[in-house]
């Protein structure tokens, strides 16, 4: 029986400007190349599992601005998800302003008081009959204590707990000990601190540097893709979802990566977030590829 991965997060709006570099403290710059898009983690990496494949619920609190909110679900609802739960709580709903440099890098900032708003009791619904071998995938939007309860839940439920604590709040490190694996950039690992040798196994994303597997104890390396990069705005989005997506079908977490690190390396070669994820097409070749490699390998 296929396995399926709930996502709890956030979703809202996009807006990406194209700047020649981050303004300085009282300066007006000037973008260019403006476009607004669906976004938020916890919509990229729902919408990049179910075009993995993977059979996707995904609950995400939604505002009281009706355009707005309306604009999202539209979205949404042509991804192929095998169940949304889309709660509409007493806020705007969440958006980010995407400021991206020449070179590909990024610069966000969000907006979360939708997300932090989303309660346990809302919560719940998601974890309806999860069980052994499910994927639970998480961000840092939510609030610790709600992030907290559904990490808790799901691994009593023996299944698989993915966390990637984006954005960093203090107090993300006590969760790492409900994570099966925990994902992380830089400056979230450090962050972490010691803790993230708490989880099962973690996973540190380099950029061009590629990624690190810390597992038992032993760190190993996994080099990125060489690509010209266009945007990185949406690669750890597609990384993450790809993760799950994979993991569910059962795959090892070394044969996921490869096919995470494809799809995110082909996301950096396309403007924007959303705009720039991988097609069901090309994902489910990334998916067949370490899929096969992995038959092969096998006695």
């Amino acid at each position: 029986m296929r396995k399926r991965v709930v996502v709890v997060g956030n979703a809202g709006l996009d807006l990406r400007l194209a700047v020649p570099r981050l303004p300085l403290a009282g300066e007006t710059l000037v973008g260019s190349a403006g476009r607004r898009a669906p976004g938020g983690k916890g919509l990229n990496r729902a919408v990049v599992a179910a075009r993995c494949g993977a059979q996707v619920r995904f609950c995400a609190p939604l505002g009281n601005d009706e355009a707005e909110a309306r604009e999202v679900e539209r979205h949404l609802s042509s991804e192929g998800f095998a169940e949304l739960l889309l709660p509409r709580l007493p806020h705007p709903t969440d958006f980010s302003l995407l400021m991206v440099l020449p070179g590909g890098e990024n610069s966000i900032v969000s907006t979360s008081a939708c997300s932090l708003a989303l309660t346990k009791a809302q919560a719940e619904p998601a974890l309806r009959d999860m069980g052994e071998g499910d994927v639970v995938l998480l961000q840092g939007n939510l609030s610790l204590d709600t992030t907290g309860y559904i990490l808790d839940a799901a691994r009593r439920r023996k299944a698989t707990t993915i966390f990637t604590p984006a954005p960093f709040w203090p107090g993300a490190e006590k969760l790492v000990g409900h994570c099966s694996l925990v994902i992380a950039n830089r400056i979230e690992a450090e962050a972490l601190g010691a803790s993230i040798d708490d989880a099962d196994a973690a996973i540190v994303t380099l950029g061009a540097d590629g990624c690190a597997l810390i597992e038992h104890g032993r760190r190993r390396s996994f080099p990125a893709e060489a690509v010209m990069a266009v945007d990185t705005t949406g690669c750890g989005d597609t990384f993450c979802g790809v993760m799950a997506a994979a993991l569910a079908q059962g795959l090892a977490i070394k044969v996921a990566i490869g096919a995470a690190q494809r799809a995110a390396a082909l996301t950096a070669t396309r403007p924007g977030a959303f705009e720039a994820l991988p097609s069901s097409d090309e994902l489910r070749i990334f998916l067949a590829d370490a899929l096969s490699t992995t038959q092969e390998n096998q006695p």
